[in-house]
């Protein structure tokens, strides 16, 4: 097992293209200023133990050394010990809808914004709980398996936009089946679905995916997300508002809750509805319903400890370094004798 300490560094990473530029930048005015001195096979007699191939090896060299820096300064960690751990919690899959009418307004910034920042919030009060992640919108995905990696359900919480699934909708029994199938098969009280979405679904398969899920024993909490007296869904291009989605027939869609769709499906399956406001989405009270759920006792093995393995990056960085410092550009006359460069510029 490992992992980096510092995974900001890896952003350095983005400066090797620019260095590569700037070479070739060099390569090409340096010839073209070569061109206006004279004829070429002139200019390389003049220079017999100048060496391109030289240069190219040395911008190879800092480019491996300024790498193995970014590695050093990311720090490698390994675990080095091995932890059996037992833990009481709940598995928890929530169901996030990423349609494009949760980018209505009616709560700022817009109603999938708002929910990702409450989501964060509830991941960091989760103990114990293993948690999974499903987007859906016509069509619903497995954006997470159930895991107890709280910060890769945080990274995969933020990159969650409408462009993730192609086509359009609000299919809330895809969703409810699809995390349905995620859960193991065991049969403790212990599962439990938190739904998010503004309810625009026109379809009754939803309230027969809830009646199923509720016989396997799993709890569907929902949570209503968006105003009842419906709200116009918003173009947005570079992060400005161009305009309102508009029908075939060149009227303004308007998006608005089905709360009583929502209210059913919580309680065919045991669960609450929650209707969100801009202060509070809800998940509060969703937790406590779920925190009535029998728990099950989790048993894992996890790494405790790490070990820094920065060094070895750091000292192949600085091996880079000194060999770039020590070669130089021009052809050694030990070199020229035996005839290793056929030409003196390559």
């Amino acid at each position: 097992m490992f992992k980096f300490e510092h995974t900001i560094y890896f952003y350095a990473f983005a400066a090797i293209p620019l260095i590569f530029f700037l070479v070739l930048w060099y390569f090409v005015s340096r010839a073209r200023k070569l061109k206006r001195v004279g004829d070429a096979e002139l200019v390389q007699k003049l220079v017999p133990y100048s060496s391109k191939r030289k240069r190219i090896i040395k911008v190879v060299l800092f480019t491996l050394g300024f790498s193995s820096l970014i590695l050093a300064l990311c720090n490698l960690q390994t675990g080095s010990k091995l932890t059996e751990v037992k833990r009481e919690g709940a598995d928890i899959i929530v169901c996030i809808d990423v349609s494009n009418s949760m980018l209505a307004q009616d709560l700022s910034p817009n109603r999938l914004i708002r929910a990702k920042y409450a989501l964060e919030k509830m991941i960091d009060m989760l103990e114990g709980d293993r948690l999974g992640l499903v987007i859906f919108a016509g069509e619903a995905y497995v954006q997470l398996p159930i895991t107890t990696d709280y910060g890769a359900a945080k990274m995969f919480l933020e990159s969650i936009d409408p462009g993730m699934v192609p086509i359009q909708g609000t299919n809330i029994s895809d969703a409810i089946k699809k995390a349905s199938e995620s859960f193991s098969n065991d049969e403790g009280k212990n599962r439990a679905i938190i739904l998010i979405t503004d309810g625009d679904n026109h379809e009754t398969e939803a309230i027969d995916a809830a009646e199923e899920a509720s016989k396997k024993g799993i709890m569907i909490n929902t949570i209503g997300i968006g105003s009842l007296n419906g709200v116009p869904i918003p173009l947005i291009e570079n992060g400005v508002v161009k305009g309102y989605r508009k029908d075939k027939e060149g009227q303004t869609v308007i998006t608005k809750l089905d709360a009583e769709l929502l209210k059913t499906i919580a309680a065919k399956a045991n669960g609450v509805f929650v209707h969100a406001s801009q202060a509070d989405l809800g998940l509060d009270a969703v937790l406590d319903k779920i925190a009535q759920l029998d728990k099950s006792q989790l048993e894992s093995k996890m790494y405790t400890d790490y070990e820094d393995q920065f060094q070895w990056f750091l000292g192949l960085a600085l091996i880079f370094f000194f060999i770039e410092f020590l070669l130089s550009e021009r052809v050694s006359e030990w070199y020229k004798k035996i005839n290793l460069f056929s030409n003196a510029v390559k």
